[in-house]
């Protein structure tokens, strides 16, 4: 649950909608412990409180044929931003991608999200721009 909370604040921060609190527990139940799992999460805490957390799954680029690690969540909870935590989970993130045999990571930030982005080529990502769609196949 503490997880869906802070998948809660991230939402919150970047201006978009979050699923209730039993989809997502029975979705990133799903995602996370199948025996076959889909997606991969790592969580920083202290002192039992959560800080912050990162998900990606691995992916197929037809154009590169191999597979990529796609982070889709990396945040850190107001208050505690400027500390590390954010480049630990990400080199956590990184190595994971290293040890699945993965050449390449991708992911996206709100445009608007400058200090992300400031994060991100710090680390020496390179930002593409990019105009991402999305198509509601549900309700």
């Amino acid at each position: 649950m503490a997880l869906v909370a802070l998948c809660g604040e991230h939402a919150l921060y970047e201006r978009a909608t979050l699923g209730t609190a039993a989809d997502m527990l029975d979705g990133l139940a799903r995602a996370l412990f199948a025996p076959s799992p889909r997606l991969q999460a790592w969580v920083a805490e202290a002192d039992g409180d959560l800080l912050g957390y990162a998900t990606a799954t691995v992916e197929f680029s037809t154009w590169r044929a191999r597979e990529f690690l796609h982070m889709d969540c990396l945040f850190v909870r107001e208050g505690r931003r400027g500390r590390g935590i954010g480049a630990s989970l990400l080199a956590t993130v990184i190595a994971a991608a290293r040890r699945s045999g993965c050449a390449e990571m991708q992911w996206q930030t709100p445009d608007w999200n400058t200090d992300a982005a400031r994060f991100y080529r710090g680390v020496g990502a390179i930002g593409k721009p990019k105009c991402r769609f999305f198509l509601r196949l549900e309700g």
